[in-house]
């Protein structure tokens, strides 16, 4: 039976175009996969980036609303060798930082293959090669390759797909349901009562967003959350906890960052926005949870405006029944639900990544697993946490392929069907 496994794997292999890559391939062209090969591309090291979508960065420019900006000041936003422009402001727009990434991909010479769809990767024992199968879709031409690599980067990230929620009879609704990612502007909700489920960074702006164009939403919090606000006297609050922890322990600055909340924003519980047990820190840093940074949601909460609701129970036709018995009369729903990881869904691997598709070391050990596999901006840290992962990757790889580099280049045999070309 196993040698019928081995010949049908055989045939398999020569039935696709084969592609050696003479690097690392790297999936994924958003912000880490980039950080990376502009990393890599400085240490000599050729490498192929595989896209699923038709351009970078598919996350900021097609699923994110009009209003977004980055939420951290731009000095810990920018990718590794590449500051942002000068005259770009503390936090730049959507546009700025699709233009960013786009200047950056021209500059270090970053050319995904787009539309590239990675079905299946998995280590081969026998060759001690990745093997990395995609398909790609044109017209009715569909085309499949094999991707042959030495050393595989996982640059996928941590919101590779949205999170779709079961909820009672929400199919039974007969409104317009959408998630997130889907969303633009409110300008289409105007005058519309609207649900918003979650109550994260998303779930606050998306409803600032819809304030703003007259429509009425009600935010659904099931859980607890800490909102900080974005500054704290003119200094950016993520700036003040980076510069707090280089002094003091974790959570003596949980302490301070809620005292000086606090002394901001006042007691958020009495609005339905109770804080969790633990510090803002400890929860981003053990549990991944980012806390909210106001921007200007609590003021709408403050005065009406967005109506905080409870959780869910079920929906009925235009209608949302809460656990705590109410019914609201609503027109749509934006689930502001969140992402996840997609790697268990083509990642044939299961030493280094767990099965909510993250690495299992916890940062900073989560970027190296074995057999040349690698993983870049699961580090639940954001831009930060990916170009330290990329600039590790990066040099890793670097050192072995220097050092081979120097011995005396052997003509290799190939398979006719195997083309190189990086």
């Amino acid at each position: 039976m196993e040698n019928m496994f081995r010949l049908a794997d055989h045939e398999d292999f020569f039935s696709r175009r084969c592609i050696w890559v003479n690097g690392p391939v790297i999936v994924g062209a958003g912000p880490s996969g980039l950080a990376t090969a502009a990393c890599l591309r400085d240490q000599g090291v050729p490498f192929a980036v595989l896209e699923k979508e038709d351009c970078i960065a598919s996350l900021w420019q097609k699923r994110t609303y009009d209003r977004l900006k980055l939420h951290l000041p731009k000095q810990f936003c920018q990718l590794p060798k590449l500051p942002f422009p000068e005259d770009f402001p503390e936090y730049p727009t959507k546009k700025q930082f699709v233009e960013y990434l786009e200047s950056y991909a021209k500059h270090f010479e970053i050319n995904p293959k787009f539309n590239e769809y990675v079905q299946s990767a998995r280590y081969d024992e026998t060759s001690g090669l990745w093997r990395v199968k995609t398909v790609s879709t044109s017209g009715s031409n569909r085309t499949e390759v094999e991707y042959i690599c030495r050393w595989l980067v996982v640059a996928t990230g941590e919101n590779a797909e949205c999170v779709m929620p079961e909820i009672e009879g929400l199919a039974e609704f007969g409104g317009e349901v959408m998630h997130a990612c889907q969303y633009k502007s409110g300008e289409k909700f105007s005058g519309k009562n609207v649900l918003v489920v979650g109550c994260g960074n998303s779930g606050m702006e998306v409803s600032l967003d819809l304030c703003n164009y007259n429509a009425s939403p009600s935010m659904v919090v099931r859980s607890s959350v800490h909102v900080l606000p974005r500054e704290i006297m003119g200094k950016s609050t993520f700036e003040l906890a980076v510069l707090l922890m280089s002094w003091l322990p974790l959570w003596l600055v949980d302490k301070l960052m809620l005292i000086m909340a606090w002394l901001v924003l006042g007691n958020t519980d009495k609005y339905g926005l109770k804080r969790p047990s633990m510090g803002p820190l400890t929860l981003k840093n053990t549990m991944g949870k980012t806390p909210v940074l106001d921007i200007g949601a609590l003021e709408k909460i403050r005065s009406g405006d967005i109506n905080v609701v409870p959780g869910i129970k079920r929906f009925s036709r235009g209608q949302v029944e809460l656990v705590n018995g109410e019914i609201l009369d609503i027109d749509s729903v934006i689930l502001a639900t969140g992402y996840r990881s997609n790697v268990p869904y083509w990642l044939q691997e299961g030493e280094f990544f767990s099965k909510n598709g993250f690495p299992k070391a916890p940062f900073p050990n989560g970027w190296k697993g074995n057999a040349g596999l690698y993983a870049v901006g699961f580090t639940r840290k954001g831009l930060s946490g990916a170009s330290s992962d990329a600039i590790r990757i990066a040099q890793d790889i670097g050192k072995v392929w220097k050092e081979e580099t120097k011995q005396t280049k052997r003509a290799t045999a190939c398979h006719r069907r195997c083309i190189s070309q990086f």
